[in-house]
């Protein structure tokens, strides 16, 4: 039986469960990646409804835990469940004062959808374990996400995120890029870390002690605080961290730490005479780092200066110029010859830390400074440098740590750009293969914002070719993500043009931050897209050849020949067959084809044939099975243009190779960046994990059997490439 709410309460829950209800309707409409609809505005501003004003968040809760009671014994509404779960923790997350009794209804709701099958078991069980912690510790969602956001140091929770954006050149003009660059860093102006941790105080104080808090009087006392800032700020993690190990075993004397704080604070308020700023309780959005995606391997290097700079020990701050000058006078006492080959690697790997200003600028400083005979490392032997810090030889700064560090790689484009993203994991995947340096101290997570020009077709111009068909999968998989995310993408470049068109001192447009902070903040389990690699020979005396992978498409065109006159033999299904063509009909070139069968058992059956085509068509399938191979779509076109395609199938992987003095034109996933002439033949398969793949030995002692197949081959991995959603799959 539903509670009643008599005044305005039940007027603000009627409107709010209206509100609600509306964005779960937006959940029936089909996926339309990159479409101009306005899918995602609703919980956009629902979100930020809370946010200004968090008083409406306790009969937003009540409203969606209603809804999902309901939903829950439902069968044919499971598809809201998920929805509903990450608003209502979301909601939880902007709020500052939660009932006792309000916490207990949202653990025993979401405890009683771990019966559901998976996903919503996962994701129901997660968050019930979130919320039996911060019905513990109230605030402890926020100052951990506020905490590990803004690199506000501590001991007992040293996680660091940090939110990197990637966009596409192809797809965002030029002069829209600034714009959008401005409204992606918008976030608080100065990054003062003092500024959060007054934030993680308030809202924390504010929590734990309920209404009984002077607000006014609290935020004007935590304006007014000076080092005991930073001293309060400690303590009250050290609180929260220590009341969630220990549970709710001693109440009474977590309210009275609690308490002591608040009154020190409050005395510093009645001791001040000038006044202040209030301050905000809003979640702040994350660092985000902005970069226009030129150089391929510009998210390796970020990766590497994030893990480099960002220190091991959570209560020092970086090596600044003075400590570098510091460890160089210390070292000028050795008895060392002052040459980089005879430095202790701990010295090196200090100096690597090196500040903006440069050798030149430093050496100037002083005379006795060292650095000037050291010679700066090449990229390679910096990787070393690294390698060795993190082994924690000598003292280095670099201790090894647990992947306290985690980096959000988000990338905002179309297909190319995933195709690119693919090629930048393959490489990292590739690297790290020989030395295990950035996955020893960094979490990598991908997210992927669907964002299109809608560029022409190179094959039939003036038609738009679909450049978002892995958005379209994403979406089809997760409706979430695809009201949230893919429904978006189409104003990105709207809110781009529109401020372009304002003028420079007009207020940045927080939309795509929200966006961003959001989409990064809740979607953290991934759909695993698979990827291709495809070897490609040329042709030439040398026959050299390359190896790229693809996660969208692969396009084989041949240029203009001569007609061919003669007949071609076909071998499908082991049939022999002869037929003459028109000269007039004959533009294109016989190709042998080689192939692995797909099957809906999975099983594998070798395949081959010969047949004269004008070109070819391989789409890569993904499959939301847990244990489905990947699986192309290949499809060749006739040499009569008006025929349709005669030979399509599905393949696990293939060899096409031509037999005529002919080469052909390789493009991959839609992109002119990756286009490939005079290609004599193409092997196709799945990509594997450079990780996991090892190259058998010609006498391996770890042999199956007398003569056996090395055990190496029983141990490779295909690689994937794994998108954050909101609901995710198994790979």
């Amino acid at each position: 039986m539903e509670e009643t709410f008599g005044g305005v309460s039940s007027v603000v829950e009627s409107s709010l469960y209206h509100n609600v209800h509306s964005i779960l309707r937006e959940l029936d409409c089909e996926p339309q990646a990159g479409s101009g609809s306005n899918k995602g505005m609703l919980r956009w501003t629902l979100h930020n409804r809370v946010d200004k004003n968090p008083s409406i968040s306790v009969p937003l809760l009540r409203v969606l835990i209603k809804s999902l009671k309901r939903f829950a014994e439902r069968i044919d509404s499971k598809i809201r469940i998920i929805p509903l779960l990450h608003t209502l923790v979301y909601t939880v997350l902007q709020s500052v004062f939660i009932p006792e009794d309000l916490y207990r209804r949202m653990y025993f709701c979401m405890k009683s959808l771990v019966t559901l099958p998976v996903p919503y078991c996962a994701i129901a069980l997660n968050y019930a374990k979130q919320m039996k912690m911060e019905q513990t510790a109230p605030g402890i969602l926020y100052q951990r996400r506020v905490s590990a956001e803004h690199n506000l140091r501590n001991d007992l929770y040293p996680l660091h995120e940090k939110v990197f954006v990637f966009v596409d050149p192809v797809v965002f003009p030029p002069s829209l890029v600034n714009a959008l660059k401005t409204d992606v860093e918008c976030a608080d102006p100065g990054r003062d870390p003092l500024i959060y941790k007054r934030r993680v105080l308030l809202h924390t104080i504010l929590a734990g002690l309920g209404k009984k808090c002077q607000v006014d009087q609290l935020s004007q006392g935590l304006e007014h605080l000076g080092e005991e800032l930073e001293l309060h700020f400690q303590e009250l993690v050290t609180i929260l961290e220590q009341r969630t190990e220990d549970g709710a075993s001693d109440d009474n004397k977590y309210k009275t730490r609690l308490q002591e704080i608040y009154q020190d604070i409050l005395t510093a308020a009645s001791d001040s005479t000038s006044s202040a700023s209030q301050v905000e309780t809003q979640l702040p959005s994350p660092e985000v780092s902005f970069h226009v995606w030129t150089k391929e391997d510009e998210i390796w290097n970020e990766l590497v200066n994030f893990a480099l700079m960002v220190p091991a020990d959570r209560n020092s701050a970086c090596l600044d110029e003075d400590e570098l000058k510091r460890t160089s006078v210390m070292s000028t006492m050795s008895t060392d010859s002052g040459i980089e080959g005879d430095m202790p690697i701990s010295e090196l790997s200090s100096i690597m830390l090196e500040s903006p200003g440069g050798l030149e600028e430093q050496s100037s400083s002083q005379s006795f400074y060292r650095r000037p005979c050291v010679r700066c490392p090449k990229a390679g032997n910096r990787m070393t440098l690294m390698m060795e810090a993190i082994k924690g030889n000598g003292g280095c700064s670099l201790i090894k740590e647990d992947r306290n560090l985690t980096a959000r790689i988000v990338v905002m484009g179309d297909d190319r750009t995933l195709g690119r993203l693919a090629k930048t994991l393959y490489t990292i995947r590739k690297r790290e293969a020989r030395h295990l340096l950035l996955t020893k101290r960094i979490n990598m997570e991908m997210y992927y914002i669907p964002v299109t020009d809608k560029t022409l077709s190179p094959v039939q111009e003036g038609v738009p070719e679909d450049m978002l068909t892995l958005a379209g999968y994403l979406g089809s998989v997760d409706p979430w993500y695809d009201c949230n995310i893919s429904g978006l993408g189409a104003m990105i470049l709207k809110l781009a043009q529109m401020k372009l068109a304002q003028s420079e001192s007009s207020d940045p447009n927080t939309f795509l931050l929200d966006i961003i902070s959001y989409y990064t903040r809740v979607s953290q389990l991934p759909v695993h897209l698979p990827v291709y690699s495809v070897k490609i020979c040329f042709s030439g005396l040398s026959s050299t050849t390359v190896e790229e992978v693809f996660v969208a498409q692969l396009v084989m065109d041949f240029p203009e020949v001569k007609p061919y006159r003669a007949t071609f033999k076909d071998t499908i299904k082991g049939s022999v067959r002869y037929k003459k063509y028109n000269p007039q009909e004959c533009q294109g070139a016989i190709v042998s084809v080689s192939y692995k069968k797909a099957s809906i058992s999975d099983r594998e059956k070798e395949m081959g044939m010969s047949l004269q085509t004008s070109g070819m068509l391989m789409n890569v399938l993904p499959s939301c099975r847990v244990r489905s191979l990947p699986i192309v779509s290949i499809s060749f076109q006739d040499i009569n243009p008006t025929r349709p395609s005669t030979h399509s199938f599905r393949a696990v992987s293939t060899n096409i190779r031509v037999l005529e003095e002919q080469t052909f034109t390789v493009c991959l996933d839609k992109d002119p960046r990756k286009t490939f002439k005079n290609v004599r033949s193409i092997e196709v398969s799945p990509c594997l994990d450079p990780g996991y793949s090892h190259q058998p030995a010609p006498k391996s002692k770890y042999s199956l059997g007398g003569g056996g197949e090395p055990l190496g081959k029983y141990v490779n991995r295909t690689l994937t490439l794994p998108i954050n959603t909101f609901c995710g799959t198994e790979q």
